[in-house]
């Protein structure tokens, strides 16, 4: 064995172990996360609840105050780090993809409560996002305490938010699935033998504790005929449509509770008020909380095609309320439920209007669940998979194929590439797009450009360009005047077959009927490329900022192309 054999086997013995631990440490805390959460749910339904119980009708008023109460209780939290509102899967692949790794452990340990009691006082939000956080930052935590490389605590927290969601579904394929498609946006690699390790470990040890990791309760032997699948397409193309709409639904609740003219610890209140009323109009259906007895009714045909179709509708207010109004929690499980409750209700319709299919809604509610999850999500893998480690059969298999892949495309279309996760980021200022590697708007062009370029004054003719192309091998040049302002870009292609009287002429007047952009320390690289890209140019002037246009470096598309394959090979462990 080679000297360069045994570094590569310790390298990869290190990357496993860490592995091996970031499930554990994700596995444990999604554990404490869960007890916890049931601590909270106790106190506020069982101690608390019947303390405040008043009957009106068929109605208990005290219903309305537990979310509301627990909301008052998150605002305090909120108030001192207003980054723990939402459902904290943007923030790990904004930790992974921007920061190196990094979360701080402040930002997670006042997450992980004020979700546990969002959620524990009937908050309409799911678990399954926050202990994926929770698994993230632990191993954050870990990586940092060990001072490992940025690219070992990117894959690290990567891990550590698999081994969080397979160990809540018992579904570790799907776990490592979801941490791919959404924080590595689909980008298969090396990388994905760590993340599935940290998966395994992280089932095995929420299986060994807690016995059973998932909740939700499917019928079995269940599946389709081959005439049902045209049905299941025009399910996917149905919930599509529903995705999209209700990912910038939510967005447009989040601004209307953001620019209500009221304090601001007011407003968690507003929504737990919201949901309160509505958890009180529909009481033992899944409103409050995470939503898992209302799927299972759904699943084994309790409920009628109205109520399925109201309490999904209910849901959806009922989750926007809880995130837009500033609480704690996950839109993981909501969505599973949205999706359930449509899906039944679709299975419901076919059954009574075509009865020669013979259809089973609890199929049509599962393929509902995987088209209304990928499109909000942009993860139709998982789901796919997830539906299939849940059920332990692939009959129902080429239905949630169908109905995911159909959800997944009609919401893309809609939401242009965006997902539930990546629309608060680019609120955030950040650039990413599901489905490619997010690589050139990690890097700034402040990181890349060239600082001391070299130029050519407005003053200098056609000529002096082209003895400059001869002397420097350059093709493109920025043009300044006496300030060093940017008035324009010249280059070879300016110069070629024209004749020597016009390279007398000066470059000022040359450059007056040319369209020409620059670009700012601050704008990432794929800004830049597209500005290239753009105006068919070679080279972009790097500016002060768009206030003060003093020339302070230029970037090429070779820079661009050098930082992108730089960026790639940081991308895995190899």
């Amino acid at each position: 064995m080679t000297s360069g054999d045994g570094a590569y086997l310790r390298k990869w013995g290190i990357v496993m172990a860490f592995s091996i631990l970031a499930g554990l440490v994700g596995g444990l805390g999604a554990i404490v996360f869960r007890v916890f959460i049931g601590v909270v749910h106790r106190f506020f339904f069982e101690w608390l609840l019947p303390r405040v119980s008043y009957e009106v009708g068929s109605f208990n008023i005290g219903c309305i105050l537990l979310p509301t109460l627990g909301a008052l209780v998150v605002t305090l939290f909120v108030i001192k780090c207003p980054e723990i509102k939402g459902n904290g899967i943007p923030e790990v692949i904004e930790a992974v993809i921007f920061k190196g790794g990094n979360i701080p452990g402040k930002f997670a340990v006042l997450k992980t409560i004020a979700t546990a009691i969002t959620i524990g006082s009937g908050g309409s939000v799911g678990r399954e996002g926050p202990i994926g956080f929770i698994g993230a930052s632990l191993t954050s935590i870990l990586a940092r305490r060990f001072n490992l490389s940025k690219e070992m605590k990117k894959l690290l927290v990567t891990c550590g938010l698999a081994a969080g969601i397979a160990g809540t579904f018992n579904t570790p394929l799907a776990g490592a699935m979801f941490a791919l498609e959404v924080v590595y946006m689909g980008a298969f690699s090396i990388n994905l033998v760590p993340i599935f390790i940290a998966a395994v470990t992280g089932n095995a040890v929420t299986l060994a504790v807690l016995k059973k990791a998932v909740e939700i309760e499917i019928p079995g032997n269940i599946g389709h005929t081959l005439p049902e699948l045209p049905l299941f397409f025009l399910l996917g193309l149905s919930l599509g449509l529903l995705a999209a709409f209700y990912a910038r639904f939510l967005y447009r609740v989040v601004d209307g509770f953001s620019k209500a003219n009221v304090p601001e610890v007011i407003k968690p209140a507003m929504g737990g008020f919201g949901v309160g009323v509505l958890g009180m109009l529909f009481p033992i259906y899944g409103i409050f909380g995470i939503g898992y007895e209302g799927m299972r009714m759904a699943f084994y045909g309790e409920l009628a095609i109205g109520l399925l179709i109201v309490l999904g509708l209910v849901k959806m207010l009922a989750t926007a309320l809880t995130i837009g109004s500033g609480q704690s929690g996950g839109v993981f499980a909501p969505s599973l439920y949205i999706g359930t409750m449509f899906g039944a209700a679709f299975g419901e319709i076919v059954k009574t209007l075509l009865p020669a299919l013979d259809a089973n809604p609890a199929v049509y509610a599962l393929a509902g669940m995987a088209a209304f999850f990928s499109g909000m999500t942009q993860a139709p893998l998982t789901q796919i998979l997830m539906v299939t480690e849940l059920t332990r059969s692939y009959a129902v298999l080429p239905a949630v194929m169908t109905s995911a892949t159909i959800g997944f495309l009609t919401a893309r279309f809609f939401l242009k590439g965006e997902s539930i996760y990546t629309l608060k980021l680019i609120r955030k200022g950040y650039h990413v797009t599901t489905g490619k590697p997010v690589i050139l708007e990690t890097i700034s062009v402040g990181e890349i450009m060239t600082r001391e370029p070299v130029y050519v004054h407005k003053d200098a003719t056609l000529l002096d360009v082209e003895h400059l192309i001869s002397e420097t091998a350059h093709d493109c040049f920025p043009v300044v005047d006496d300030d060093m302002n940017v008035i324009g870009v010249v280059g070879i292609k300016d110069i070629l077959k024209k004749p020597t009287s016009l390279k007398r002429i000066r470059v000022e007047r040359f450059l007056k009927s040319r369209p020409f952009t620059v670009t700012y320390p601050t704008e990432t690289a794929e800004d830049a490329f597209e500005k290239l890209m753009e105006y068919d140019l070679n080279l972009l002037p790097v500016v002060r900022s768009e206030e003060d246009p003093k020339l302070i470096g230029v970037v090429t598309k070779r820079d661009i192309y050098r930082a992108y394959y730089r960026g790639l090979e940081g991308m895995y462990i190899d």
